[in-house]
């Protein structure tokens, strides 16, 4: 993990790079984000320019996050709803969890938002860590919450989902809809097909996910569509003290193998 100084140096780093992102210098590839230019992108065949427009746009957004995301050191993504306001018991756990992370010397990273993003990101900021968000533009909800230290803005959604897999060393899944179900599920599908290391999986606010793991257990996994150690990708509990240590615990495990690959 990173000491205060070497957290104090990212994140001066980082501030600087985000003073430097509105001069829009020579070695920033920065394209606006455009509204619906996903919707346009996904209507169905086009004519080629159009398509290689696209592909244009979709590639220099790929490269402003990783200029904007490089060098953040040891990141946990939290996802969860936009919907939950301040005060509700899922906001508050997330807060929790968000200055813990920061206390233990992780970056914690969001999808930007408000709700349960806000939250995570709020407590990072409390916790003295780094805090950053991938927002996404959409018509309601999504608006950009005022506890980051780095923010990017993403027009396309696989682009950001990307982003908040590539530089992150474990997740946690907070209550949330389709989006966030769609962003666990697929960081999990990685994981099951290989294409990314078995990260540490939290998933917290037990209540919310109670009958989604049963249907799990007695209906996906009894009609064999997954294999039992698939369900030990996940990892619920309520306590963030718990969650720490299992994040903890997994990342050590991680570094261990790989001393153990290199001899």
């Amino acid at each position: 993990m990173y000491g205060a100084t070497e957290r104090n140096e990212i994140r001066g780093e980082l501030t600087v790079a985000g003073n430097e992102e509105s001069k829009k210098g020579s070695m920033d590839w920065y394209v606006p984000p455009r509204d619906e230019e996903e919707k346009a992108f996904l209507k169905g065949s086009r004519e080629n320019p159009e398509e290689l427009a696209s592909a244009g746009r979709i590639f220099l957004e790929f490269v402003r996050g990783f200029q904007r995301l490089g060098g953040i050191g040891k990141c946990v993504t939290v996802f969860g709803s936009a919907r939950f306001k301040d005060g509700h018991r899922y906001y508050v756990l997330a807060r929790k969890l968000g200055r813990r992370l920061a206390e233990e010397g992780f970056t914690v990273m969001t999808g930007g938002g408000p709700g349960i993003m806000e939250a995570a990101n709020r407590g990072a900021k409390e916790g003295g860590g780094l805090s950053i968000g991938c927002n996404i533009q959409l018509s309601l909800e999504q608006k950009p919450n005022s506890y980051l230290d780095r923010f990017v803005e993403f027009e396309h959604f696989f682009v950001r989902k990307v982003m908040l897999v590539k530089y992150s060393h474990a997740f946690v899944v907070m209550p949330g809809g389709f989006g966030t179900l769609d962003e666990i599920f697929e960081t999990i599908t990685l994981m099951q097909t290989n294409k990314l290391e078995d990260f540490p999986i939290v998933a917290m606010g037990g209540d919310f996910w109670k009958k989604l793991g049963v249907f799990i257990q007695d209906t996906m996994l009894t009609e064999g569509t997954i294999s039992p150690p698939d369900l030990e990708l996940i990892h619920p509990t309520d306590s963030v003290e718990r969650a720490i240590k299992i994040i903890k615990r997994g990342l050590e495990g991680h570094a261990q193998n790989r001393i153990a690959e290199a001899r």
